[in-house]
C-alpha cells in the first residue's frame, strides 16, 4: 500500500475508533512500528489528532458553538453565495422544497425568486426576503422562535410536516465530521431537522469548507443520509473516498 493511501486509510480508522494505540494500527495495517510511528506523527502535524500514552486519539475540542446568525453571516460570505447559488441550480419549476434556516442556505432565494416552487421553511429571514415573489409558495414551519439564529423549531406537532412530500430538501449544519455525523448547534431545530430528512426523497447538505471535521452540540442524520454535499473547495480525500462509498455526488460551487 502506497504511503499517502495507507495515511487516508489510517486516518478513517482513528476517526471510526476514536482512540487507537500504536500495536493496534501495526496490526491492522501490517507494517512496522517505525513506520507508524511516522504517519502517526504526520497526522497530528495536520492537528486533527493528538498522541496519547502509546496511540493516538482524534482531538475532542473541536465542537462548534451556537453563535447569532448575523456572526456566522458575515463569515466566508463568498463561499455562502457560490453555494448558495450552486444548490438553487438543482431546483426546478414544480419542486416542494424544504429550505433550512442558515447563513448558506438563505443565498439560495437569489437564484430561485424567479422559479414556481413551494418552499416549506424554517428561516425567519428567508420568509422575510420571500415576501416581494408571488411565485415562491411559502409554507412555514412554525414552532419556537429561536432568536439567536432567527429561526422556528421544536414544533408541537412534529406530525404537521408528514402531511408534506418534499421531494428536495436544502439543509446546513454547525459541523459535520464522520465520527459526528451532520450536527447543530441549536437543540430546538434538530428534531425539526431530523424529521425533514426522512420525509425528504433527496436531501442537499449546503457546508463551506470551515465546516469540515467540526460538530455541534446534536446530530441530526448520519452523513452517509445526505445525497448531495454541496461545498466550496473539494474536501480531503478520507471525505471523498466516504462519498463515493456511499453514493454521495460531490458539488463543489464555482
Amino acid at each position: 500500500m502506497i504511503k499517502d493511501k495507507r495515511i487516508n486509510k489510517i486516518e478513517e480508522y482513528i476517526i471510526e475508533h476514536k482512540s487507537v494505540s500504536l500495536d493496534e494500527l501495526m496490526t491492522v495495517f501490517n507494517v512496522s512500528k517505525n513506520t507508524i510511528r511516522r504517519d502517526v506523527q504526520e497526522l497530528v502535524e495536520k492537528g486533527d489528532f493528538k498522541k496519547v500514552y502509546g496511540g493516538v486519539a482524534v482531538i475532542d475540542d473541536k465542537r462548534a458553538k451556537l453563535e447569532s446568525f448575523h456572526d456566522r453571516q458575515v463569515r466566508n460570505q463568498t463561499e455562502k453565495e457560490m453555494i448558495g447559488k450552486a444548490a438553487a441550480n438543482h431546483v426546478n419549476d414544480g419542486d416542494i422544497i424544504f429550505i433550512d434556516s442558515g447563513t448558506t442556505t438563505i443565498e439560495m432565494i437569489e437564484y430561485i425568486k424567479q422559479k414556481e416552487v413551494t418552499i416549506i421553511t424554517n428561516s425567519l429571514d428567508f420568509i422575510v426576503r420571500a415576501l416581494p415573489y408571488e411565485n415562491l409558495n411559502v409554507i412555514t414551519a412554525g414552532g419556537i422562535l429561536e432568536r439567536k439564529t432567527n429561526s422556528f423549531g421544536s414544533l408541537k406537532y412534529m406530525d404537521i410536516l408528514n402531511a408534506y412530500n418534499i421531494n428536495k430538501a436544502f439543509m446546513a449544519s454547525t459541523g459535520i465530521s464522520l465520527s459526528n455525523g451532520v450536527t447543530n448547534a441549536s437543540p430546538l431545530e434538530s428534531e425539526l431537522k431530523t424529521s425533514i430528512i426522512d420525509r425528504s426523497s433527496e436531501v442537499f447538505l449546503l457546508v463551506d469548507h470551515d465546516k469540515f471535521d467540526k460538530y455541534g452540540l446534536m446530530t441530526y442524520c448520519r452523513l452517509d443520509k445526505i445525497d448531495y454535499l454541496v461545498t466550496d473547495i473539494t474536501p480531503s480525500e478520507v471525505y471523498q473516498n466516504y462519498a463515493e462509498k456511499n453514493d454521495i455526488q460531490l458539488v463543489i460551487a464555482e
